[in-house]
């Protein structure tokens, strides 16, 4: 299992390591019910958008079932799936160390020492001989599968034979910001426990306590920016993501007009090494602000309409955009932005290309549009 650590500490962090989790307690309630019950499914669908928190429930989710059938001391159906930091399981699954939990995500590729696009059909055979196995405990054996949807065809074939026979005392947790993505076979053999983006005020109480060294005003914006979502709040405030995204406005302000020696420039910076965290939280902002433009255009291209924007002069560039272009050009720029980032993973395409090919859409998109004016 690969855990994410703090670099200042090599503490592992992240959910793994969250004990709490606010604005999911109607999830944590059908999970308790249906284990009261005990009519458990073998396997769960837990989705929704990036970063708020799904793989935190899905720990939460493991650890309870880890423990219920080995000496828990649970006395009545408790109120949330909570267990406190000090707990041995909890503090094995931190280690990695307990031997009837597997958590599966993208992995490294030996030969090229990069993160591989996808999640390979050996990972999920490897799950397989896992559930064959006797519990090392006695009890439950449980996997999380992070970012199902990542999984390449063949590893989804496997995976569904998997869920045909699933193994006695076993649970399956499937984590996926798209579902959408996933076999119809897949999805049909699990039960779905869908999950929301959060309040402002939730996602603000998770902002105050996982960066209580930012001022309240850069969290509200950072909260406004990812929309619910305090995961992404998170990784972009580690990438200056306001800064970020002002600039990203000041780069699409004229268009159709570009400035393509910054557009190259920026290219350039998100070819280095070390820039690869900048550059994801780039292509979300770029993903996030088609996403408010066609919502935008959706409720007619209103100066701001109901929406709040994230940092100054958003609310007047949606307004210049949308008065006369269509929804679906957006919705379509959108898709196409988000098709070509995910080729780019998958196949470690050039990282200033994949810049440059997304404003030259952005700009196509926008001559379009002045050609029917």
């Amino acid at each position: 299992m690969a855990l994410k650590t703090d670099p200042q500490s090599d503490a592992p962090t992240g959910p793994v390591a969250t004990a709490g989790l606010i604005g999911h307690g109607g999830g944590e309630q059908a999970f308790l019910e249906t284990a009261a019950a005990r009519r458990m499914p073998h396997a769960w669908l837990i989705s929704g958008p990036r970063g708020i928190g799904k793989m935190t429930l899905a720990y939460r989710m493991a650890r309870f079932q880890l423990s219920r059938e080995n000496g828990g001391g649970l006395f009545g159906p408790p109120e949330d799936l909570y267990m406190a930091p000090e707990d041995p399981i909890f503090r094995r699954i931190l280690a990695g160390g307990h031997g009837d939990l597997r958590v599966i995500e993208r992995e490294v590729n030996e030969k090229t020492k990069k993160l591989r696009g996808d999640i390979v059909v050996d990972q999920i055979r490897a799950l397989g001989r896992f559930y064959t196995m006797t519990a090392a405990e006695g009890g439950w054996r449980v996997a999380v599968i992070d970012g199902a949807e990542e999984m390449n065809p063949n590893a989804a074939n496997a995976l569904l034979k998997l869920l045909e026979e699933p193994p006695g005392n076993s649970l399956l947790l499937l984590v996926s910001h798209a579902p959408g993505r996933l076999l119809p076979t897949i999805r049909s053999r699990c039960r779905h426990l869908p999950l929301r983006a959060l309040h402002e005020d939730d996602a603000m109480a998770v902002l105050a306590q996982q960066m209580p060294e930012r001022d309240e005003t850069e969290r509200l914006g950072l909260s406004r920016l990812a929309e619910g979502s305090p995961g992404r709040a998170m990784a972009m405030g580690a990438e200056g993501g306001l800064k970020a995204y002002g600039e990203l406005l000041a780069m699409v302000a004229d268009l159709p007009e570009l400035d393509f020696a910054a557009v190259h420039a920026l290219g350039d910076k998100f070819n280095r090494a070390n820039n690869e965290g900048a550059y994801r939280v780039w292509i979300d902002l770029l993903r996030l602000w088609l996403s408010r433009l066609a919502r935008n255009s959706a409720m007619g291209g209103v100066a701001g309409g109901s929406m709040i924007g994230a940092v100054a002069g958003e609310a007047e560039l949606f307004h210049r955009l949308t008065s006369s272009v269509g929804l679906d050009r957006w919705v379509e720029l959108w898709e196409k932005v988000g098709g070509l980032a995910m080729r780019a993973e998958r196949v470690n395409l050039d990282r200033k290309q994949v810049v440059i090919s997304a404003f030259m859409a952005l700009q196509s998109t926008a001559l379009q549009n002045t050609a029917r004016q």
